[in-house]
């Protein structure tokens, strides 16, 4: 197996990255290979930083960088030699089998779906995100990739989630709900109301109804189905949410004694091991011909190191030639 890295991607790039490879070939076999794209000056000087030294990682040399705050579309056809567009061509081509990135996420996107293409049966690629609850881990989708979808590019989600929780996640037979703002049939705008016809209506999918977004916490449903604005809206929230009130809940307890609080540590560093994106590595952007990987800005060399975990394991179960499998035939009529 083949997985490429943008070693330029996110925030701390390109050592956290670098260090990210280093720990992600912990979950690679002897025939594996990490090809990590970008610079190879600095790519070198971090190998030796980290003590990076392993014959299944060699380094694909590009001169060009898409920044995070850079128009998508015109920041790939000006940028044809950056990390993203030379990654998505060498997927295109069959010299890949997966790319990760933690860069600028709406051009990571758009060059797999203008590169790579989507798997036959798949109209529009959705990004669904792993997020931990007390009752297990849960899908949601879409979080970004589609901000104005069709009612079938959420019938669609709903098809190729279901099949990650059940192959990837190990959850048998998972419950998909559709978010909406009421459990009731006739809740939701006309989008979610169209969705759920075709949601319901297909006996593969086990459909649960509607769901609220505080369902997404209380074990309602496995996968949580919603448009893109939704979907990223819902992340972001629960990101801060998190971060915020374990910062709360930490101060209050060294507030109140610094035995205490060297009692709860463990328990504290326990909990938010379960509840770090950086365990969970990165995003599937699920329906393209390829593994994408889409990881946090933020990412530090947990995550990298996870996202390559998450690349193999979609590789491993051959998740795209069972999602084409799901897929219907033919393609919805006017499907964009």
């Amino acid at each position: 197996m083949r997985i490429a890295v943008d070693a330029m991607g996110g925030d701390h790039a390109p050592r956290e990255v670098v260090r990210g490879a280093r720990y992600g070939l912990e979950f690679l076999l002897p025939e594996d290979e990490l090809i990590i794209f970008g610079p190879p000056e600095g790519i070198e000087a971090e190998c030796r930083s980290v003590g990076l030294d392993d014959p299944r990682v060699r380094i694909e040399p590009c001169t060009q960088v898409i920044g995070m705050d850079e128009p998508p579309l015109e920041a790939l056809r000006q940028k044809r030699d950056s990390t993203i567009v030379r990654m998505a061509l060498a997927a295109a081509k069959g010299e890949v089998d997966a790319l990760i990135s933690a860069g600028n996420t709406g051009a990571f996107a758009a060059a797999c779906q203008l590169k790579i293409g989507t798997i036959p049966g798949v109209s529009r690629p959705g990004i669904a995100v792993v997020m931990p609850t007390f009752f297990g881990p849960v899908v949601v989708c879409d979080v970004g990739a589609n901000v104005a979808p069709k009612p079938h590019h959420l019938h669609d989600y709903a098809r190729m989630c279901a099949c990650y929780a059940r192959e990837v996640l190990k959850i048998p037979n998972p419950r998909v709900g559709l978010i909406s703002i009421g459990e009731e049939e006739v809740k939701g705008n006309p989008l979610v109301r169209e969705a759920r016809v075709l949601i319901k209506a297909d006996e593969s999918l086990n459909f649960v109804g509607n769901v609220e977004g505080r369902d997404i916490f209380t074990g309602q449903s496995d996968v949580y189905i919603c448009d893109g604005f939704v979907g990223n809206v819902i992340l972001k929230l629960t990101e801060g949410l998190a971060e915020g009130l374990f910062r709360t809940i930490v101060h209050e307890i060294k507030q109140e004694s610094q035995e205490l609080a060297q009692q709860f540590e463990p328990i504290v560093a326990r909990i938010w091991k379960r509840h770090d994106f950086a365990e969970y590595g990165g995003a599937p952007l699920l329906g393209i011909k390829s593994v994408a990987i889409i990881c946090h800005g933020r990412s530090d060399y947990r995550a990298i190191g996870n996202a390559i975990r998450v690349a193999r394991a979609q590789l491993r179960v051959d998740l795209n030639r069972l999602i084409a499998a799901l897929a219907p035939q033919p393609q919805h009529e006017g499907a964009a």
